[in-house]
C-alpha cells in the first residue's frame, strides 16, 4: 500500500514555493525543533532558579557582572517584548519552536493520564481572566524586579502547565490552548502576520479519494488542538510545521496582513476577544504600566493615607504583608503596605474601567454610523484596535529595557523617536484596519467617514494614555 507524502511539494510561484519548502523543512526536521524546545527549556529553569539563591543586586551591580540583573535583562528587557513582537513577523512560532511552558506542557501530556478535557476549562473567558489575573498578581509582587517574584509568577505557571498536561489530553498542550495567560494575547497578535499554514480544500477533498484508492494518509498530531481541515488563520496554529504538507493540503503560504482580521474577524469576533483587546490590553496592562510614575496615583495615596491616620486607622499602613502577597524586600527599601498593595490593584483595576468603557462607547459609536447596531460587527471593529494595542504593550514592557540600559549609563537618545515612530505606524496600521472592516458593512463614503472619526477618537484616547506615560509626566 502507498503512502501519501508529507514532504511533497505544493505547486506555486517561486517565492510561495520557498515558503513552503521552509514549512516542509519544519516538518522534516521535528526532532531538530524538539531539541530547541529543551535547550530553551534548560536556559528558562536556570534564569528563574539560580537567581533565588543569590543576594540581590548591590548599587554596584551590572548586567555584564550580576546573574540576576542579567536575568531581569534577559526575561523583561528581550525576552517578552520581543516575543510579542514576533508574534506580530512570525506568527505563534515561539509557541510551536520556543516556548518552554509548552514543551513541557506536551511532555507531560504524553506520559500523563489523558482524561477528557473538562467542560469548565473550554470556558472562552479564560484568555482574559488568566491575563487579567496575571498582570494585576505580577504587579502585587513586582515581578519585573525579583527572582522570587518571577519564580513565583513565571515557575508557578510552568508547573500548572505540567499539571495540566499529567491530567488531560494525550500528547496535547492543553494548557497552551485553554489556559495560559498570554494565550488570548498571542492569538489576536498573531492575527496580523504576514504568513500562515492555510489549508486548500479542494486539495484535502482529493485526499479521500486517493484514501478510497489505498492510498494511506500518516496522522498528524497537532499539540495545540487545532482542527486542521477547519484551520483558517494564524490565530490558534502554533506554526511548528507538524502538518506541513499534509494530505498535500496544508502549505505555509504568504498573506496580506490586514486578510485575518477583515476577512476573517467577524468569524471570529466574540465578546472576549473584544474584553481582552479592550479591558485587558488596552486597560489592565496600561494600568499595571502606568502606576509607577502616575502623579494621580501618588496623590490618591496620599489623600486615602492622610485619611486614615486622620481617622486613627493604621493597619492599612503596616508593612507586614508577605512577599508573595505584596512586595517585601526591605533590605531593597522596597515594602508594599496593604495601603500601598490595595492601591496599585485599585488604581490598575480603575484604569481598565475608564480606558475599557471609553473604548467600547467609541467603538459603539463607530459602528452605528455604519447602519443598525449588531453585535458581531463591534467585536469585529475591536479586531482594528490590535496593532495600537500590541504595540502599547510592547512599549510598555520595553520601558523596562531602557531603564536597565540607563543604569548603565547607554544613550538613549534615540527612544523617544523610537516610541513616536512605532506608535505613528501602529495607529496607521489600526486606522487603515478599520477602514476595510467598515467595507464590510457599508458601502456608503460618508457613514465609514463618520465611522472613522469615532474610530479616531478611539485611537486618540489610547494615544493620550502613552503620552502621559512618556511625555506628559516626565520631567
Amino acid at each position: 500500500m502507498s503512502q501519501v507524502s508529507q514532504t511533497s511539494t505544493v505547486s506555486s510561484p517561486s517565492g510561495r514555493q520557498r515558503l513552503a519548502a521552509a514549512g516542509q523543512w519544519m516538518q522534516r526536521h521535528g526532532s531538530l525543533i524538539r531539541g530547541i524546545q529543551w535547550l530553551v527549556v534548560a536556559v528558562y529553569a536556570f534564569l528563574i532558579l539560580v537567581p533565588v539563591f543569590m543576594p540581590l543586586p548591590g548599587d554596584t551591580a551590572h548586567l555584564w557582572n550580576n546573574l540576576t540583573l542579567a536575568a531581569q535583562f534577559v526575561f523583561w528587557g528581550i525576552w517578552w517584548p520581543f516575543v510579542l513582537l514576533s508574534m506580530v513577523l512570525l506568527g505563534r512560532v515561539w509557541c510551536g519552536v520556543l516556548c518552554p511552558e509548552g514543551a513541557l506542557a506536551e511532555f507531560a501530556s504524553k506520559y500523563g493520564r489523558g482524561r477528557a478535557i473538562p467542560h469548565w476549562m473550554r470556558w472562552g473567558g479564560w484568555p482574559f481572566v488568566a491575563f487579567g489575573l496575571t498582570t494585576i498578581y505580577g504587579q502585587m509582587v513586582s515581578v519585573y524586579q525579583y527572582p522570587r517574584a518571577v519564580l513565583l509568577v513565571l515557575g508557578g505557571s510552568t508547573l500548572a502547565a505540567m499539571v495540566i498536561g499529567l491530567l488531560y489530553g494525550r500528547e496535547k498542550r492543553v494548557w497552551c490552548k485553554y489556559l495560559c495567560p498570554v494565550n488570548g494575547v498571542f492569538s489576536l497578535l498573531a492575527r496580523l502576520a504576514p504568513f500562515h499554514y492555510k489549508v486548500d480544500e479542494d486539495a484535502w477533498r482529493r485526499s479521500y479519494t486517493a484514501g478510497e484508492h489505498g492510498h494511506r494518509v500518516i496522522p498528524v498530531n497537532c499539540a495545540p488542538l487545532v482542527p486542521l481541515r477547519k484551520m483558517k488563520g494564524a490565530a490558534q496554529c502554533h506554526m511548528c510545521g507538524r502538518c506541513s504538507g499534509h494530505r498535500d493540503a496544508i502549505a505555509l503560504t504568504w498573506r496580506p496582513p490586514s486578510q485575518e482580521v477583515v476577512e476573517l474577524g467577524d468569524k471570529q469576533a466574540s465578546a472576549w476577544d473584544t474584553a481582552l483587546i479592550l479591558y485587558g490590553l488596552l486597560g489592565i496592562a496600561l494600568g499595571a504600566f502606568h502606576w509607577t510614575g502616575s502623579p494621580w496615583f501618588i496623590s490618591l495615596k496620599t489623600f486615602f493615607a492622610t485619611w486614615l491616620i486622620d481617622h486613627d486607622i493604621t493597619w492599612p499602613l503596616e508593612t507586614n504583608a508577605p512577599w508573595f502577597l505584596f512586595t517585601h524586600y526591605p533590605e531593597q527599601n522596597d515594602v508594599f503596605s496593604w495601603l500601598d498593595g490595595t492601591m496599585v490593584i485599585g488604581y490598575i483595576l480603575a484604569t481598565a474601567l475608564v480606558y475599557g468603557t471609553t473604548l467600547l462607547l467609541l467603538l459603539a459609536g463607530a459602528v452605528r454610523m455604519l447602519g443598525r447596531f449588531v453585535p458581531v460587527r463591534l467585536h469585529h471593529l475591536a479586531q482594528a484596535l490590535i496593532p495600537i494595542a500590541g504595540a502599547g504593550v510592547f512599549l510598555g514592557l520595553s520601558a523596562t529595557t531602557l531603564s536597565l540600559l540607563r543604569a548603565e549609563h547607554v544613550p538613549l537618545w534615540w527612544a523617544s523617536d523610537m516610541r513616536l515612530a512605532i506608535l505613528v505606524v501602529a495607529n496607521t496600521w489600526s486606522a487603515w484596519l478599520a477602514w476595510l472592516v467598515t467595507r464590510r458593512y457599508s458601502a456608503q463614503f460618508l457613514s465609514r467617514g463618520l465611522a472613522m472619526v469615532w474610530f479616531a477618537g478611539a485611537l486618540a484616547v489610547v494615544d493620550s494614555a502613552w503620552w502621559l506615560m512618556f511625555w506628559g509626566w516626565v520631567g
